[in-house]
């Protein structure tokens, strides 16, 4: 529920804890290494789509940075809807203070923030529904 930990972790810690529990036979080099691939592209997907959405809408490392913190803390202050509202605000503050930028070129970036985060969240979550089906197929 809170981005602090991301899901790919449970899921690598369900490995483990299958292999704990059962066997770590079935899991090869092969299996171990397209995991890592996947963990490695995930943690990069957060911040490349976030990267682009900004950028795409003519923001700056501010917004970017402001985003991110956006996304960390927004879950805790507006529980529920800061995970969407906190990477918007984010963005549209970091660019009002740090770029003096005006609003409503900042609330447009704030938007592709927004369009970023929904990016990434589909694309993590095809990535991760992957990850899990080359588990059962390899068990």
């Amino acid at each position: 529920m809170y981005p602090i930990i991301p899901s790919v972790v449970f899921i690598l810690l369900g490995f483990i804890l299958y292999g704990l529990f059962f066997s770590f036979e079935p899991f090869n080099w092969l299996f171990w290494t397209i995991q890592g691939l996947f963990i490695i592209l995930l943690f990069g997907a957060d911040y490349v789509s976030n990267m682009f959405g900004v950028k795409r809408f003519g923001g700056s490392k501010a917004g970017i940075w402001g985003s991110t913190i956006g996304l960390l803390i927004g879950p805790f202050v507006i529980p529920v809807l800061g995970i969407i509202a906190g990477p918007f605000i984010g963005a549209v503050v970091g660019e009002l203070i740090v770029n003096r930028t005006e609003f409503k070129q900042a609330v447009k970036i704030g938007f592709g923030s927004l369009i970023g985060f929904i990016t990434s969240v589909a694309t993590k979550g095809t990535v991760q529904a992957v990850m899990i089906l080359i588990f059962i197929l390899f068990i």
